[in-house]
């Protein structure tokens, strides 16, 4: 690479958008024989990939190859995991295990030489079990699990690359990423959230789509027009309250 490659294309900002997360569905009877530890109760993936879909697929995310940009993928699993530190060095940028509990997993990702950038660090909270409706995790029976179908928890980000290298704008332009859908194609949530029961439920496909950013913050202009209203409620009630201290106060001093 020369030196012009490596100079930083000042005031330019490029970025590749990212999911992170795991999927996992409930062994069998027959599927959990097999394994060296009879206790675990789940096989679980987690990775790294490209935001949108390919098209049917029954995988969320993962349309794109992103080892034009990233060359490594470490996962930190639990200590209890033989060799805990998993290093991914080509795509897909993914890991399968079995377990029977959550935890958190660190994801580091390195980038190519060429990017001249340092590693990131991210955090997943794996996930065996799906959300309720009051947003905590329930455990249902295996039997019910196994019908219920996969339990999908991702993230999308967004790595930003500010003066990027020439050499390294050029690698990356040359691999726009497949945009994701303006709306939701598939009526197919990430949890089953707001479910009364599970026995009825089947999981699927989630799907990200860029529709999601503008009800993300529809939600959270929701959420901070409640939290203004229940502030200026309880500054009310204090000033009531302390004005009938003040009323009590005089009272007991007039008698």
């Amino acid at each position: 690479m020369s030196s012009a490659d490596r100079v930083r294309q000042r005031g330019i900002t490029i970025f590749r958008p990212i999911i992170y997360g795991n999927v996992a569905v409930a062994l069998t009877d027959a599927e959990r024989e097999v394994l060296s530890s009879k206790d675990h109760t789940h096989k679980w993936t987690v990775a790294v990939r490209s935001a949108a879909n390919k098209p049917d697929s029954d995988q969320v995310g993962g349309a794109d190859d992103l080892s034009y940009f990233i060359k490594r993928v470490t996962f930190k699993l639990h200590d209890t995991y033989p060799n805990p530190t998993r290093n991914i060095d080509k795509p897909p940028f993914e890991l399968t295990e079995t377990g029977w509990g959550e935890f958190e997993i660190q994801i580091r990702i390195t980038f190519v030489p060429e990017a001249g950038e340092k590693p990131i660090l991210l955090a997943h909270h794996l996930k065996l079990h799906p959300w309720t409706a009051t947003g905590e995790s329930e455990i249902p029976p295996l039997d019910v699990a196994i019908k219920h179908g996969p339990v999908n928890s991702w993230q999308y980000d967004e790595i930003v690359f500010n003066d990027p290298s020439a050499n390294f704008l050029t690698l990356l332009t040359q691999h726009p990423p497949t945009p994701l859908p303006k709306g939701r194609r598939k009526a197919v949530p990430f949890n089953m959230a707001n479910l009364s029961s599970f026995e009825d439920s089947k999981g699927g496909t989630p799907e990200f789509y860029s529709g999601m950013t503008i009800e993300e913050a529809e939600r959270l202009e929701e959420a901070r027009k409640k939290v203004i209203a229940e502030q200026e409620r309880l500054r009310t009630e204090l000033i009531e309250k302390e004005k009938e201290l003040e009323r009590l106060k005089k009272l007991a001093g007039s008698s």
